[in-house]
């Protein structure tokens, strides 16, 4: 096999094997010293899974205000990461960043702390000297995922490379902040010892990391320094976290970090293990039918998962929310809280037309041509008409139809309504208000059907409809009918794919000018072929960062993506995010569809303050660490 992932459920699949281990017959686990659980080596692998389930891993549980967010989490309300980006926005909440958003600092010194105790027993175990090794592997992995987690966040951070013993005197535990420098180089070290001593694949199938795994988190890691590198004069910080390079790289170390995204690629692109899934699809149709599945169950993606995280059993913390939290209102099968994830317009126009390669294409909805009037309806715009209101999104790239459901589009086997208005009759406009009107013996309802249970758009009835005109697909289950209870989504989520190392190695190359410019162009002309495309494109900037933006939408990409590349403060000022509006035209004999554009309703204009590109260390009247710019 070669998808290697871990699950957060290894802890509970090692405390019932009692039939293959002697680790439960020993005194109750919360009374076991070091050196009895080290001493056995599946006390180990039970240490080992727990340091696993505390990786900063962005996925179905992690929120704006931290990871493992699960249950009814009143401060979480469904707000996802990305609704700070472009990609979406919430269907109710319309507040922006926080300074306590997107924070991980005690868990991540719980984790390291937990990481230096394993590899300081690690020589004292009893097990071969090749076991050794992988422990020694697998440990340094998981703490150079966790500085990545905090570095990208604070910047320079106290360094730890081993276990502290308290001796009674607090002060000698305090370590001081490293340079931001210094903190990449440390986890990038960490990480390149671990891929050469974790093996490719574990013999016995173990959800753990692997070589390969490790050199991914390489090229990610290595890129998002590389960027803060090259953009750095673009968001230039003050201070005294910025004097002493706490905070910020210079411009020069920028090509060292791009060499090391593309060798840790190129190690993973020629080593024949991976691939992309289902690449060479015969129609759009059936590139969104793969597309769909590999993100519903990516035990299915075969060759392009590299990492994932398992949710295998639901209830009790260990299933996720996205089923319920983000379906459309209609599914929601008594569920009270659902539609959630609104994906913009903004983004949805990301997603190019067959016929005009390589471009961003605006949907075309008046004859006019006008496609940058947000003001809403005008009775005297001459309005596109369409019958059916799917057709204004037919040839789009299938990666659309796999991640949006767009109005009048299906969904496990049911027409979803996503409808913000009509026009009576007579001319007079109803839009985002509750109304019915008969007309020739037929009755019409504003939001396109007369229950709220019937309907997924624009209705502010708890908050449960999206306003922007699309709701969300990308990994909901759409084989089974949501469960209306916390925490019964067991989808597993893709950390690392190959199509990310694929677009990591391209904009390295595009931005460095080191590496392979023709394996760089061929490794997104594959993923759009993956997608369908028959034309190729270019490498070009512009190409590499709209294919990253729809391949990898979701995955929460996008908001690092603005963070590293200096490019939040550009996106987001003044910014107002926008819907699309589909309204049914009464005023034909028989009825049509137009689509209004608009702001996203009940939503300010947005902006990203500066000091956001790094969150506030917290706790420096304890640790009298210097604090971060602006804070």
């Amino acid at each position: 096999m070669n998808k290697i992932h871990y699950s957060i459920l290894i802890l509970l699949a090692l405390l019932i094997q009692t039939s293959c281990s002697n680790v439960l017959d020993k005194e109750p686990l919360d009374r076991i010293q070091g050196e009895q659980l080290f001493s056995d080596p599946e006390g180990v692998r039970l240490y080992m899974a727990n340091l696993y389930s505390q990786l900063p891993v962005e996925d179905f549980a992690y929120f704006r205000n931290g990871f493992n967010i699960n249950g009814g989490d009143p401060n979480n309300g469904g707000f996802a990461v990305t609704m700070l980006t472009d990609e979406a926005v919430h269907s109710e909440f319309g507040d922006f960043f926080r300074n306590e958003d997107i924070a991980w600092w005690e868990p991540a010194y719980k984790l390291i702390r937990d990481v230096n105790q394993l590899i300081a027993i690690i020589p004292e175990i009893d097990v071969t000297e090749s076991d050794r090794n992988q422990i020694l592997g697998e440990a340094l992995f998981i703490r150079g995922y966790a500085y990545f987690g905090l570095v990208k966040r604070y910047g320079g951070v106290p360094l730890l490379d081993e276990a502290q013993a308290y001796s009674g005197d607090i002060e000698s535990l305090k370590v001081p902040r490293s340079t931001e420098k210094e903190t990449w180089d440390f986890l990038l070290n960490d990480l390149q010892m671990a891929s050469s001593t974790l093996p490719e694949q574990w013999s016995g199938g173990e959800r753990r990391a692997t070589k390969w795994a490790a050199l991914a988190l390489i090229s990610r890691a290595s890129l998002h320094a590389a960027s803060l590198a090259k953009f750095s004069d673009k968001a230039p910080l003050s201070g005294n976290a910025a004097d002493a390079g706490l905070v910020g790289l210079n411009t020069s170390d920028a090509n060292a970090y791009y060499q090391q995204v593309i060798e840790s690629s190129e190690v993973i692109m020629n080593s024949g293990a991976f691939g992309l899934y289902q690449p060479n699809p015969a129609s759009p149709e059936e590139a969104a039918g793969n597309i769909q599945g590999m993100f519903q169950n990516p035990n299915v993606a075969g060759v392009e998962a590299i990492f994932i995280k398992g949710y295998a059993i639901p209830g009790n913390d260990r299933g996720h929310n996205y089923d319920i939290w983000f379906g459309p209102a209609q599914l929601a099968n008594g569920w009270p809280h659902p539609g959630r994830m609104n994906p913009t317009l903004d983004f949805v126009e990301m997603y190019e037309t067959y016929d005009n390669p390589g471009e961003i294409t605006p949907f075309e909805t008046r004859l006019d041509g006008v496609v940058t009037d947000y003001n809403g309806f005008n009775p005297s715009v001459p309005y596109i008409q369409f019958n059916d209101p799917a057709a204004l999104f037919a040839n789009r790239d299938a990666r659309l139809h796999a991640t949006v459901i767009v109005p009048g589009s299906t969904w496990k086997d049911r027409e979803i309504i996503i409808q913000a208005g009509f026009i009576k009759p007579e001319g007079t406009p109803v839009i985002r208000t509750k109304d019915q009107v008969e007309v020739n013996g037929k009755m019409f309802y504003s939001y396109g059907a007369e229950n709220v249970s019937q309907y997924s758009g624009f209705d502010t009835y708890g908050g449960n409809n999206t306003r922007t005109g699309f709701s969300f697909k990308k990994f909901l289950n759409e084989d089974k009918a949501v469960v209306p209870g916390w925490n019964q989504s067991t989808s597993d989520f893709m950390d690392m794919r190959y199509a990310e190392v694929l677009l990591n190695y391209a904009e390295a190359v595009v931005e460095s000018g080191l590496g392979d410019p023709a394996l760089a162009e061929k490794g997104i002309n594959d993923i759009r072929k993956r997608a369908a495309h028959t034309v190729e494109v270019p490498l070009t900037l512009e190409n590499v960062m709209r294919e990253r933006t729809v391949e990898l939408a979701f995955e929460n990409k996008r908001y690092w993506d603005l963070i590293r590349r200096r490019e939040y403060e550009e996106e987001f000022t003044n910014r107002r995010r926008h819907s699309l509006f589909p309204i049914l035209d009464l005023r034909e004999s028989d009825p049509v569809y137009i689509f209004v554009r608009e702001n996203v309703p009940s939503m300010e204009a947005q902006n990203f303050q500066l000091k956001f590109y790094y969150r506030p260390i917290p706790g420096i009247g304890g640790n009298g660490l210097t604090q971060n710019p602006s804070y």
